[in-house]
């Protein structure tokens, strides 16, 4: 009698637990999704950390040992999954190349001499050797 309490107990907060997450994570704005899953992949490793250590410890026990092996996947998969996400967030804000695919000044040093820097040599006057006058 006393585990069929223990375990409604369990249960109970368990599910609500679930609901206030999910209340807590939908209030959370945009812009901090990016700092929320670098939160979570922290405590994540902390569990993965943590479930290492003690399947090393654990006794005999066959279902003790299933249930680590099952915390420790779950755990290394959000992880790699927060890692995912926030890679691809902050992708988001890099500077991408302009379309046509060239650079306009490919050099680093500036314009070479006797060159125009945007390219346009319509309307430059040569000399015949080759280089404007």
């Amino acid at each position: 009698m006393i585990l069929a309490s223990v375990l409604t107990t369990n249960l109970a907060i368990l599910v609500l637990a679930g609901f206030i997450g999910f209340v807590v994570i939908s209030k959370v704005p945009n812009t901090l999704h990016t700092p929320l899953m670098s939160g979570t992949n922290a405590i994540h490793g902390i569990v993965l950390l943590g479930g290492l250590l003690i399947i090393g410890l654990a006794g005999n026990g066959a279902f003790n040992k299933a249930i680590l092996v099952i915390a420790i996947a779950f755990g290394t998969i959000n992880i790699l999954g927060g890692f995912l996400v926030t890679d691809r967030m902050l992708e988001m804000f890099k500077s991408r190349p302009k379309p046509g695919g060239r650079d306009p000044d490919p050099d680093p040093t500036g314009p070479r001499p006797g060159h125009s820097p945007t390219g346009d040599h319509k309307n430059e006057k040569h000399d015949g050797t080759g280089a404007p006058s």
